[in-house]
Order: C-alpha cells, then structure tokens, then sequence
C-alpha cells in the first residue's frame, strides 16, 4: 500500500502493509457538529459497480480491510433494501480491533444497520433482523403498509419514519438518525440509494475503490436514479493505492 496524496512525513512505506489504526487514521471521519455522510463504493474501469448484480467481483483484500474500517468508524451503516437482498446482508460484528477507538469516541461494540425501504419487503426472520448485536433500524414513509410494519417490530426492528409518503425523503433520513445520536453515517448503496442522497445534496463524502478490471456489459453505475440540474463538484482528501487498486476519498466542496 503506498499514499499518493496528500504526501507527507508520516505516510507508511509503500512496501508495508498498512495497519487497522494507520487505515482508521487515513478514513477518520471529520470533527463536525452535524451528522456527515459517508459512502462507500467500489467501480471498474468502465464505470460499472458490480458484476452479475454483486460488488465482490470488482472487490480486492485490501478492498475488503478499508471496508470492515469504514464500518468500525461509522456510527451507522445505511443501506437499501434491494442491496439487503442481493447481498445477503448480515448484522455487524463488534471488532476486538477498533473496541479501544469506538469507546473512546463514545460509540457502542458495533455500528447499526438502517435498511431504507418503502414497502418493507424483507426477510425479517434473518440474522440481520433476528440476532444483532443492536437493533437494526428501518426507515420507511409514513404511509407505509402498518403490517409490514408491526411485523418488523415484533421482528426486534426499529422503525423511524422519514417521509411523508410511502418513500424516504433523504434528508430526513439522515436527519432522522442524526436525532438517534447517529453522526457518522456510512451508506454502501446500492446505486438506487446513493442516487437519491446524491440528487438530494446530502452527500459529504465519497470513498470509491477504482478496481482495475473491465467488465463490459449493461451493469449500473455507482449512483443511479434522475440526473441532478448542476453536477456536484467534490475534492480529493486522499489517494492510497495497492496491486493496481485505488482507493480514493472525496469530500464535498
């Protein structure tokens, strides 16, 4: 792993192999007063974010290290339903690595999982529903299906309401968990979801994995959904690179 921007005093040898701390240091999130929202997204060459509908092909080892750091820094991960199932997704663990870090920035074992979905067409009898380690949050619209509801309640969900209709209005999503004490958000997409938060200007930073592959095909890109009037402009904070890979932080201007 070697820095390629900023460069400094203190970046590691790029021969060495970075450590949990060094890459927790490297993705720390900044001192605000407001919630900050992160993402996390992996890209090949030719702009797709997964191949045969999952992210893992496009993904690396060390791909997978800055991921688990992302998520050991965040103080929720949010995430879309349709992502839920694709990915089979599975509760968050509480990490032995970051346990000293989470608890001095006064964070519990484990980042939460908020799944945002307007129908909650979910499997609430899986792990992620049935065994975490704290409760996973839904975010849904006021008038979704009170059924569906009560079902993921009995299910051990919490269900916070952020939007009017059946659908999730962005901004009051992140506001919603911000008022739950959740500051340092991590969304994972899918593409659907970082579309809207994209559109919704409600996106600070982006942490995108350029994979050195090329898959060809129809595959989505990062961010789907309407294009926004007038593209975002957002500045590099970091460039790391490894086996070809790069990992790259941009911040919102």
């Amino acid at each position: 792993m070697r820095q390629l921007f900023p460069v400094t005093d203190q970046t590691p040898a790029a021969d060495a192999e970075w450590s949990l701390d060094e890459l927790a240091d490297a993705y720390a999130y900044p001192g605000t007063d407001g919630p900050w929202l992160r993402a996390n997204m992996v890209s090949s060459l030719d702009g797709a974010g997964q191949h045969e509908g999952r992210s893992h092909p496009l993904s690396s080892a060390t791909d997978m290290r800055i991921f688990g750091t992302l998520r050991a820094l965040a103080d929720v991960v949010v995430v879309g339903a349709e992502t839920v199932r694709l990915e089979g997704y599975r509760p968050a663990k509480a990490r032995a690595d970051f346990a000293e870090r989470r608890k001095a920035a006064g964070q519990g074992p484990a980042p939460a999982i908020a799944v945002v979905t307007a129908g909650l067409d979910l499997d609430f009898s899986l792990p992620l529903f049935a065994s975490p380690l704290v409760p996973t949050l839904i975010l849904t619209g006021a008038a979704a299906d009170p059924d569906r509801v009560r079902e993921a309640e009995r299910a051990g969900a919490e269900v916070l309401v952020a939007g009017d209709g059946p659908g999730v209005e962005p901004g009051r999503a992140v506001q919603a968990l911000a008022d739950r004490g959740h500051l340092r958000l991590l969304t994972e997409g899918g593409p659907r979801l970082l579309g809207q938060f994209v559109a919704a200007g409600v996106l600070d930073e982006l942490c995108l994995t350029m994979s050195p592959t090329l898959t060809a095909g129809d595959a989505q890109r990062i961010a789907g959904g309407p294009a926004v009037q007038v593209p975002q402009r957002f500045a590099p904070t970091c460039v790391l690179e490894d086996a070809g890979f790069l990992y790259t932080r941009y911040r919102r201007i």
